[in-house]
């Protein structure tokens, strides 16, 4: 079980997400968007939107570079991993709160108010649901590492990573013996991989960053003092003429 949960889960996860969201951007293109609820109430949306995207993004960042570069990298660098720990639960913890926070309160708009709740789906409602676990069982994993500043379980997790990544056996061996909540952590987040295609969760990969080298400016005319367009159509004059001549 360890084995399958460890060394075969995440290429099933990562296969469905990126095979079914090619075929979901193929077939239903017009499916895939954030699906704003901006519109239906503003309150709590910018505070709540902007702290779970700044810190959902640091997090990805943390975990990229944490567990993905070689140990014998930061060991070359002088960096211990004592310190490479301290610096992971002080980052990815400011970084999860900011996020929790964030999600709680757009969570909490989709949960309590009436036309929010309308217009969503269980796809909506239970992906953000899922995300919230998911950041508790990371801010929880921080007490765990807490325990043992030494590095070992942190070491075993990026061997873990870059097993999976880089394609080398015995990937699951890594994880056998780390603490529960580390594995509780992993599972969720790969079974938020497996679910990805089929939620809103799609936009990530449309993030408009062309806008950033985008050429030329972008012109809006205000249509104060404009002339009113006309409300109907004058009749056109008789040519004679009948259908079908």
């Amino acid at each position: 079980m360890n084995n399958f949960l460890f060394g075969i889960y995440p290429y099933i996860a990562i296969t469905v997400m990126v095979v079914a969201s090619i075929i979901r951007y193929d077939r239903d293109p017009f499916t895939w968007k954030s699906k704003s609820s901006q519109l239906l109430r503003k309150r709590q949306f910018i505070a709540g939107s902007v702290l779970f995207h700044v810190g959902v993004l640091a997090i990805f960042a943390g975990h990229l570079v944490g567990l993905l570069t070689p140990i014998q990298i930061f060991d070359a660098l002088g960096i211990s991993h004592e310190a490479k720990q301290i610096l992971a639960i002080l980052a990815g913890g400011i970084a999860g709160l900011m996020a929790l926070v964030g999600g709680m309160l757009l969570l909490h708009r989709r949960l309590f108010d009436p036309r929010i709740r309308a217009n969503s789906t269980l796809a909506d409602t239970g992906i953000m649901v899922l995300l919230m676990a998911q950041l508790l069982l990371g801010l929880a994993s921080i007490v765990v590492s807490l325990g043992h500043l030494d590095g070992s379980e942190m070491v075993r997790l990026m061997n873990w990573a870059q097993s999976i990544v880089y394609l080398r056996s015995g990937a699951a061996d890594y994880v056998a013996g780390v603490h529960w909540l580390f594995k509780a952590h992993i599972l969720l987040g790969l079974t938020i991989f497996l679910l990805f295609p089929f939620t809103r969760l799609v936009h990530m990969f449309s993030a408009p960053v062309r806008y950033l080298w985008r050429p030329g400016y972008q012109i809006v005319r205000s249509r104060r003092g404009a002339k009113p367009a006309p409300t109907g159509l004058k009749p056109l004059a008789r040519s004679g003429m009948e259908p079908g001549e």
